[in-house]
Order: structure tokens, then C-alpha cells, then sequence
């Protein structure tokens, strides 16, 4: 995977996307924000076990015992409105999810804190999320969503990297999943990110250490005319977000969803007007 400072032009973080399905942003997040960022998230880990609340034995599995997952972080920290509007990860987003016409959703935006002992997480591409979607037309299929891991501290393999097999967004077959020695681990400094395609493969890496978390942050897209994983209406209020800007609003499900100029209806309507 190739590495960029923040200030590289647009084009190159779509050639490298496009080639390899992941790249690396060096200092995603300034200094300043990114510890106002990991202060809210370290405060309100401590309040939190580790590990699923309950479910399917794979989905707790697929969680982690020994992580801690949360959302809701815009009630946490302002940084979180930031990210959402940040214009170097808006024009990535713009660029992979043009297809679907210049509106998406935020997917998620979720703590993914691995503790000490977590095994390797389950291989996956996060567009399996809708994967009766993304299997029509395979690989030639449009994005569906797009993803950033930041680190909010230094993350290195050992508290388990997210792991990335580079071009398995072109793989013909959907069905391949890969394996582990096919990974490699994305390796982060406080700051930096983890930005790939929903089509990569990808996983949390194993945590074999006996005191060390690995603290970062999840931040995804989707396109507007599918369901997002975080129900973000039922976190914020309109009320909440009466000040934010169009963009925020459109992304936390605060106003309709307009195609235009792509194909396709007017959605998420009152009383089939926009709003």
C-alpha cells in the first residue's frame, strides 16, 4: 500500500485506490484535534466492557471479547463533525461513490479499540454489509462504500493492524476470501489513516500483547440509496443538528436523498416532498 502526506492532489489517492483498493494518509488528523478526538473515546472506553452485549455466536465473534466497539461519537466530541466535513476525505468519498449520484450516507463512525489477546479478526469486505448488491456485476460493480481507519495512537502489527490484501478488490472471484499470509498490516502513527474500498479485503489483525489497546477510530460511507449500519436518526436529534451545515445533514440522515444527476427517485421524503 502506498503512503501520502494529506496535501497530495486527489488524483493520486484514486490511482493508488483504484490499483490497490487501500492507501495510507500521513497526518489525517492534526495534533490538536486528534487529542481532543482520543481523550472523548479513551474517557468513554473506560466506561465500557469488553466485547458484545449478546447476538448470533458469529457476530460476537466478528465483534471481538476482547474489543470495545461504541458509536455515537459526535455526542462525544466536536472533532467528530470535523472528520465529516474534512474535504480531503469528502473528495475521496465523492470520487469512489460518484456512481451513485453526488449524495451518501455516513455508514458508521465507531470506536474499534482491540485489547490484549483478541485473536485476528474474520477476513471480510465491508460491502458485504450488502453483499446481494455488490455480488451483481462483480468486481466491475459500482462502490458502495468507502472506509477510514485513524489512528489515535501509534498502531503497529502487534496490537493488531488492521490487515489488508492490496488489489482483492479485482479478484473475479466474490468467493475468495483470502488468507492471512496474503495480508499485510497497515501500520499507523497518532494522526495518520487507513483509507480503503468497501470491495478490499481486509480484517483487525491479531493483539498478542498483554497491556497494550489498540486505539482507533472508524469512519465509513455508503451510498444514499442503501441502509447504513449505524442508525444515526436514533443517535442524533434534528434539533441537535439545526446548525450544522447541509453536508452534515445529508450524511446523519437530516434531509432527503436526490440522485440527481444520476438515475433513480427522490427518497427518504415527508410527505413526498424533499426536506
Amino acid at each position: 500500500m502506498d503512503r501520502f502526506p494529506k496535501a497530495t492532489a486527489r488524483s493520486a489517492f484514486i490511482e493508488a485506490l483504484s490499483r490497490d483498493g487501500a492507501l495510507i494518509i500521513e497526518g489525517m488528523l492534526d495534533p490538536i484535534r486528534l487529542e481532543a478526538l482520543r481523550a472523548s473515546i479513551q474517557a468513554e472506553a473506560a466506561l465500557r466492557a469488553a466485547g458484545p452485549e449478546g447476538g448470533p455466536r458469529y457476530w460476537q465473534t466478528f465483534h471481538g471479547a476482547h474489543t470495545k466497539r461504541f458509536t455515537g461519537i459526535g455526542l462525544l466530541s466536536e472533532v467528530f463533525f470535523d472528520l465529516l466535513e474534512d474535504e480531503v476525505l469528502a473528495g475521496i468519498a465523492d470520487a469512489l461513490l460518484k456512481d451513485s449520484g453526488p449524495q451518501y450516507w455516513m455508514n458508521t463512525c465507531q470506536a474499534m479499540i482491540i485489547g490484549p489477546g483478541e485473536p485476528a479478526q474474520t477476513l471480510h469486505r465491508d460491502g458485504d454489509n450488502w453483499s446481494s448488491v455488490m455480488q451483481h456485476g462483480w468486481p466491475d460493480c459500482p462502490e458502495l462504500t468507502v472506509s477510514m481507519i485513524l489512528a489515535l495512537e501509534d498502531v503497529d502489527a502487534a496490537v493488531g493492524a488492521t490487515r489488508v490484501i492490496p488489489g482483492s478488490h479485482q479478484w473475479p472471484d466474490y468467493e475468495r476470501v483470502g488468507q492471512s499470509d496474503e495480508t499485510m498490516p497497515a501500520e499507523l502513527a497518532a494522526g495518520d489513516a487507513l483509507i480503503y474500498s468497501g470491495k478490499v479485503i481486509h480484517g483487525g489483525g491479531e493483539n498478542d500483547t498483554q497491556d497494550r489497546w489498540r486505539w482507533a477510530l472508524h469512519l465509513s460511507f455508503v451510498v444514499g440509496w442503501l441502509t447504513p449500519e449505524e442508525a444515526s436518526t436514533q443517535i442524533y436529534s434534528a434539533e441537535a443538528l439545526q446548525n450544522r451545515s447541509d453536508r452534515v445533514k445529508r450524511l446523519l440522515g437530516f434531509s432527503a436523498f436526490n440522485p440527481y444527476p444520476g438515475r433513480g427517485g427522490r427518497l427518504w421524503l415527508k410527505n413526498f416532498e424533499p426536506w
